[in-house]
């Protein structure tokens, strides 16, 4: 039951109604018989969401495209490695003082790992935004090398500079040694289906592709990884398990990860 004791958090983003965080979160919530509820918040003025959650007392909230760099000058306090990641996807609300994090590095380390060692590998990220920022310092943090590639070429090299990593145009890709393939860009995203952000022919280089679109889950990309050989890994894993460590934050207690990953499962086939 809601009431006036209830604790309130949510997701900052724009859009944000597609988003399977509030399903996870609440479903943790309900599990853990908490008094608290995660709802969804569509930005239209960032500035104007981080003054109202101080007003509102909110307890903190998840935060997505396309805030994560954005909403950095309007917090109190960063975590030393939001701070060298320069993204953030978690603010936590303590008596008015907003302090943010970074969850995402985590989650796509977790993910990646399951299928294959990070050290010594050598990875090629498509994008140059704020996730791309932060699987870059996990796939660091693990001892493996970064290639980073966008569009923009000079936005890719301006990270890849602050990162320490190397930038490659998008049309030398065939020559990026790398064995690792993550995307995290947009493409293939609903109702972009057919998109792909990478010409399937070179594909066959790499050993594992990880996407972290999510709807849909069978992407493009990772159909096409999978006829060229790849192992491949779904965007709702990274999400999953960003998710439960952002929990945590927010709680201070464990995070019921099977609840989650269910309740993650489960509103993604609703919304097909």
């Amino acid at each position: 039951m809601i009431d006036g004791h209830t604790k309130i958090f949510g997701i900052l983003g724009r859009p944000v109604t597609h988003s399977l965080s509030p399903a996870m979160h609440n479903a943790a919530f309900r599990h853990l018989d908490a008094n608290a509820v995660y709802v969804a918040f569509p930005v239209t003025d960032l500035r104007k969401a981080v003054s109202g959650l101080r007003g509102l007392g909110i307890g903190g909230v998840s935060v997505t495209i396309p805030f994560k760099e954005e909403i950095i000058p309007l917090l109190d306090e960063l975590d030393p490695r939001a701070a060298t990641i320069g993204a953030v996807n978690t603010v936590v609300n303590r008596k008015g003082r907003l302090t943010g994090y970074n969850t995402d590095w985590l989650g796509a380390v977790t993910a990646l790992q399951a299928k294959i060692s990070l050290k010594d590998q050598h990875v090629l990220i498509l994008g140059a935004g704020g996730a791309s920022r932060a699987i870059a310092f996990g796939v660091f943090h693990e001892g493996g090398k970064v290639t980073l590639t966008d569009i923009d070429a000079a936005r890719a090299a301006t990270l890849a500079r602050g990162l320490g990593a190397e930038a490659i145009a998008p049309e030398a890709l065939d020559h990026c040694p790398a064995t690792i393939l993550v995307n995290a860009t947009p493409v293939g995203m609903t109702p972009d289906v057919d998109g792909i952000p990478i010409n399937p022919d070179l594909l066959s280089r790499f050993e594992v592709v990880m996407d972290i679109v999510y709807q849909p889950l069978a992407t493009r990309l990772l159909r096409e990884a999978e006829a060229h050989g790849c192992a491949t890994i779904d965007g709702l894993q990274m999400l999953i398990h960003q998710a439960t460590a952002q929990f945590e934050i927010f709680t201070g207690r464990q995070a019921p990860a099977d609840i989650m990953v269910r309740a993650a499962y489960q509103a993604l086939e609703m919304k097909r």
